[in-house]
């Protein structure tokens, strides 16, 4: 009696379990696929955060982490008591902000400009051209804008001069440097940033524009009431994670834009961690100022996460 209830039992955690297992084989290429993804979180994501443990010690090189004396929050309270901090914060969220006002919203025009392109080859040709600048390192994008901005022969200049009789020295005015940082984002990133709004925009039903233009809707009116809640949850998920990343400028594109003038208004967070842990080797401190980063990151997104569920989105989790 009692094998033929082991038995039994045994039966229907096989018949529990034959859905994933059925899922698994069946899918198993594009679990495989993932394969590459995952490991690339784990291994530079996940493994390197065993180093945090330094911005919580005194860490010393020769002594290694788990021998390097511990010292609590030090290195957090100097931090917040350093005079830069306010500047730095400052520096860094205005950067943040103007990205996200300026440069996040512009990805999401542009794909709906995209979508009521009907000729296919030219929607082609510009998605090409508009993705070239993604694959363009800093150092070239700001080698362009240098040899364009310089007062010493840079074709903007040159033609400010012909108008106005003056030239503006954009590279070293403080005042300039943020619209440069964000112009640049701009032209390097934009068409990147429109893959993922496109994807959306090819999975809603033509049969709802269809509908609409019967109903007597233009192509503003579909638009509105079509297209953008379509991909108005792509567009929430994708502002949360950028939320977490709030705090990083980019620091190749930010040092490569620093100059002893604009360094007032230029000097953010990621640019200050090289200084204090690269060229001063101070890695206790610059791993806390890191993950002071992570955590405001965190707690961004986070909160961004709750409020979209607050108001009915899906959120990340």
């Amino acid at each position: 009696m009692s094998l033929l209830v082991n038995d039994t039992k045994a039966k229907v955690k096989l018949k529990q379990r034959s859905p994933l297992m059925k899922d698994l084989i069946r899918d198993k290429w594009m679990y495989f696929m993932l394969l590459p993804g995952v490991l690339f979180f784990i291994i530079f994501r996940y493994v390197p955060m065993y180093g945090l443990i330094i911005a919580f010690q005194d860490y010393k090189p020769h002594l290694g982490m788990m021998n390097s004396p511990f010292v609590g929050l030090k290195h957090f309270t100097r931090f917040f008591s350093e005079p830069q901090f306010l500047d730095l914060f400052r520096n860094t969220a205005l950067l943040a902000v103007y990205n996200l006002a300026f440069f996040f919203p512009l990805p999401i025009v542009l794909s709906l400009m995209m979508n009521e392109v009907r000729r296919e080859k030219f929607k082609r040709f510009v998605q090409t051209l508009i993705y070239v600048p993604h694959f363009v390192s800093w150092v070239v994008v700001v080698g362009v804008f240098y040899m364009l901005l310089t007062t010493e022969g840079g074709i903007l200049n040159e033609l400010l001069f012909v108008i106005t009789g003056e030239k503006i020295a954009f590279l070293l005015e403080p005042d300039w440097f943020r619209t440069m940082i964000v112009t640049q984002s701009i032209w390097k990133e934009v068409g990147w940033g429109t893959i993922i709004f496109l994807a959306a925009l090819s999975g809603v039903d033509l049969q709802l524009y269809e509908a609409a233009r019967m109903d007597g809707a233009n192509r503003w009116r579909q638009m509105w009431h079509i297209t953008l809640p379509a991909i108005r949850s792509t567009i929430v998920i994708l502002l949360i994670l950028r939320l977490g990343s709030f705090l990083d400028s980019g620091f190749e594109h930010i040092f490569l834009m620093l100059t002893p003038t604009n360094r007032e208004v230029g000097e953010v967070f990621d640019t200050y961690v090289y200084v204090k842990g690269l060229t001063q080797s101070q890695f206790s401190y610059s791993a806390a100022v890191g993950l002071f980063k992570s955590v405001v990151g965190l707690v961004l997104v986070m909160g961004a996460n709750w409020l979209s569920k607050k108001f009915g989105e899906e959120g990340v989790y």
